[in-house]
């Protein structure tokens, strides 16, 4: 079966632009419309019915449904829309996780596979750079002194958003060494962690600062993800000549106490990826682990393909979950995660990101796509597919992480 495609739905973007202009000519329903008929208590049975996506599109429509689509009980009932939400390969330089013009972020929708925009116009930052997300919660680096004093040199600090709702949040200010090497996870009910090589910061919602804590890991916890009430992440416990990887995990009450996962089935399964990275799986109740396939265990073993292994958490077992064709491995450059050019130095890191159950992996030798991985339920080896139009500028190497917008929370 040939890889699908991703569009863009322009038909359905004329749709909402002609409904908005409708609402702002007329403001409200025709008088005597049969929808203004209907009991408040049918009416809300048949709007219960909509998706998400449904509802905010029926909102411009007229004044009846924008009131009866707008409350926050009704919308926070609805299912939430799991998006990619996507970062500019130039974010971490310059703090653009926008568009051109800093009013939107990027996302894409596996569900309809198109690209839609989440407007930002409501945050009053001058730059902002989306780095990780929570049930409808959008984190983001911004530049909140600097809008305030105009001095660029002010250390960023985090912001909490919804961007369907339209409110933010600043949490507290952090000093210059977290934003730059700091890696951001949301946890359950707002709590925020931010880890470095031997530290982390959490901050828990209502709170004025945050609690550091020692990390006590080999080394810098690598693509670590909170899932399950805990963090895992590999550490680097060989040497400079020589990785070897173990996995890690803490419990989400109990940071800086972790303890090293290792089965003595497992062998050398956590070695056999060049470069490997930890993505949550879907369910909830497995991790994924992605890297360049090795063809051997020297450190300088060209790899063959890219291969997804999936552990399950109760079991405590790995499995192959998915393997890169090579057809679409070729189109990376053939040589593996991690892989640097010798022509002109070029930079051939491959980016994987993702999260519940979908990888999806962006280079710069494959501009203007993304090459998507989908797990399957079944136990099956995934679904591989290309997703075409990436929106913005066609560099390649863009990165990004899943977010479930919706409106069960708010800033």
């Amino acid at each position: 079966m040939p890889p699908r495609q991703a569009t863009h739905d322009t038909a359905s973007d004329a749709s909402a632009t002609a409904a908005t202009t409708s609402e702002l000519e007329a403001g409200h329903s025709t008088p005597g419309a049969p929808i203004q008929l209907l009991p408040q208590d049918a009416l809300h049975n048949v709007l219960g019915r909509l998706s998400l996506r449904e509802a905010l599109a029926c909102r411009p429509v007229c004044r009846l449904l924008r009131d009866a689509l707008s409350s926050s009980p009704f919308l926070s009932s609805l299912p939430p829309l799991r998006l990619l939400a996507l970062r500019h390969p130039r974010s971490s330089a310059n703090g653009g996780g926008r568009d051109s013009h800093g009013s939107c972020l990027q996302a894409f929708d596996p569900s309809l596979r198109r690209w839609i925009r989440l407007p930002l116009l409501f945050l009053p930052f001058p730059s902002s750079s989306p780095v990780t997300a929570s049930p409808s919660l959008l984190y983001l680096w911004v530049d909140a002194a600097a809008a305030s004093t105009g001095d660029a040199k002010i250390p960023r600090t985090l912001a909490v958003c919804n961007p369907l709702s339209g409110s933010h949040r600043l949490l507290p200010p952090l000093g210059s060494a977290w934003s730059r090497h700091g890696t951001v996870l949301a946890g359950p009910g707002g709590a925020v962690l931010v880890l470095t090589q031997l530290a982390a910061l959490a901050y828990s919602p209502g709170s004025d600062r945050w609690l550091k804590f020692s990390l006590n890991l080999p080394s810098k916890p690598r693509s670590p993800v909170l899932m399950a009430g805990a963090i895992f992440a590999l550490c680097d416990v060989g040497t400079p000549w020589r990785s070897l990887w173990r996995l890690f995990s803490c419990r989400l009450l109990d940071l800086g106490e972790w303890a090293s996962l290792k089965r003595p089935e497992w062998g050398d399964v956590l070695n056999i990826l060049k470069r490997p990275r930890l993505l949550a799986g879907a369910g909830g109740g497995r991790i994924l682990m992605i890297g360049g396939l090795r063809s051997s265990l020297d450190a300088d073993a060209p790899c063959s393909t890219v291969l997804i292994l999936r552990l399950d958490l109760q079991t405590m077992e790995w499995d192959e979950a998915g393997r890169m064709p090579p057809e679409m491995y070729h189109c990376f450059g053939g040589r593996g995660l991690g892989h640097v050019a010798a022509a002109g130095g070029a930079n051939n890191k491959v980016k994987v990101f993702g999260g519940d159950g979908r990888v999806w992996f962006s280079g710069r030798r494959v501009r203007g796509k993304l090459a998507m991985w989908e797990e399957d339920d079944k136990g099956g080896c995934g679904v591989w597919s290309w997703v075409d139009g990436v929106p913005g500028c066609n560099e390649g190497g863009y990165r990004g992480f899943v977010f479930d917008a919706g409106f069960s929370a708010m800033p």
